[in-house]
């Protein structure tokens, strides 16, 4: 066990998930900060009878700032902190290679990216490009901040270098579809309000520097600035042609499918009719987004 390592994870109504998350993480650390947005089922009971610190604070709205919040507020006394979803669980590989090599690691290097492999419907999902997702998910406390963004929000470091660990997080959420198509359209208001903000220029985020050859979300976020310069509509069929065509996601069987259809093509419609919707309510006009945005979502640029 290594405990130079915090892990900070967020949780609302977790009750399924939050066992395997920390009892996977155990085998790295016990220093387990969970972040509950005053969940109402036993998240909190579960947590911590598995001795994580639990914080409560009410949904800010949006992950980026209840993640911060984390930072802030909780008494973290390591070099490293790790980020962790609830759904996530840490492989036994992984937990071996973070135990060690954590301590070894050059001092001029601030931030590790780690593999996250999805499963969806029981099923791995390998391909159409969605493996290997390299995320930046350990970085010394001190080095590192979360990108004040309403969606897609990264670890942006303030220094140092990066290297990549083998092993993988592993996303297993065991939600069933409903619950999963009712986040996503959640998911696709925030995505339509920074697609706008992009657009139109209303806030510059401190962010992660867009690259077609810098880190794998440099490159991610390189990309979509020039699917956002595609027409509304024609650009979510564009994706999914090449995610499940040329990428090959048809291998992935009929679970996978169903992902790339549902996160690559359906998800991606539902946010460019947001956008659309919003251009029809305001005419395009740019003092009119911002006033509807902050209307109809309660968004403060």
């Amino acid at each position: 066990m290594n405990n130079n390592i915090s892990v900070i994870i967020l949780t609302f109504n977790e009750e399924q998930h939050i066992k395997r998350c920390i009892e996977s993480i155990l085998t790295v650390t016990d220093n387990i900060f969970v972040i509950d947005s005053c969940s109402d089922d036993d998240t909190v009971v579960i947590a911590e009878s598995l001795g994580a610190k639990v914080y409560q604070n009410a949904w800010p709205g949006n992950h980026a700032k209840q993640f911060q919040w984390g930072l802030d507020n909780c008494p973290i006394e390591t070099e490293w902190v790790m980020k962790m979803d609830a759904d996530e669980i840490v492989s036994p590989d992984l937990a071996k290679e973070i135990d060690s090599h954590l301590a070894s690691v050059a001092k001029q290097v601030s931030g590790i990216y780690i593999k996250r492999r999805v499963n969806f419907m029981g099923r791995w999902i390998k391909h159409g490009g969605y493996y290997p997702t390299w995320l930046l998910r350990i970085w010394r406390y001190e080095n590192g901040k979360i990108e004040q963004r309403w969606m897609d929000e990264h670890v942006k470091l303030t220094k140092g270098d990066t290297i990549r660990f083998e092993h993988d997080i592993v996303d297993d959420n065991k939600n069933d579809l409903t619950w999963w198509t009712q986040k996503h359209n959640n998911y696709s208001t925030k995505e339509a309000i920074d697609i706008l903000n992009w657009i139109y220029g209303f806030k510059r985020y401190d962010e992660v520097e867009p690259a077609f050859f810098g880190s794998q979300e440099q490159r991610k976020r390189k990309l979509k600035h020039i699917y956002v310069r595609l027409p509304l509509f024609l650009r979510p069929l564009l994706y999914f042609v090449w995610r499940y065509f040329i990428k090959l996601g048809f291998l992935d069987g009929r679970q996978g499918l169903i992902w790339h259809f549902l996160q690559g093509f359906w998800y991606r419609f539902l946010v460019d009719a947001k956008v659309k919707e919003i251009y029809l309510k305001t005419g395009k006009n740019k003092a009119e987004i911002e006033r509807y945005l902050k209307e109809h979502y309660g968004v403060e640029f």
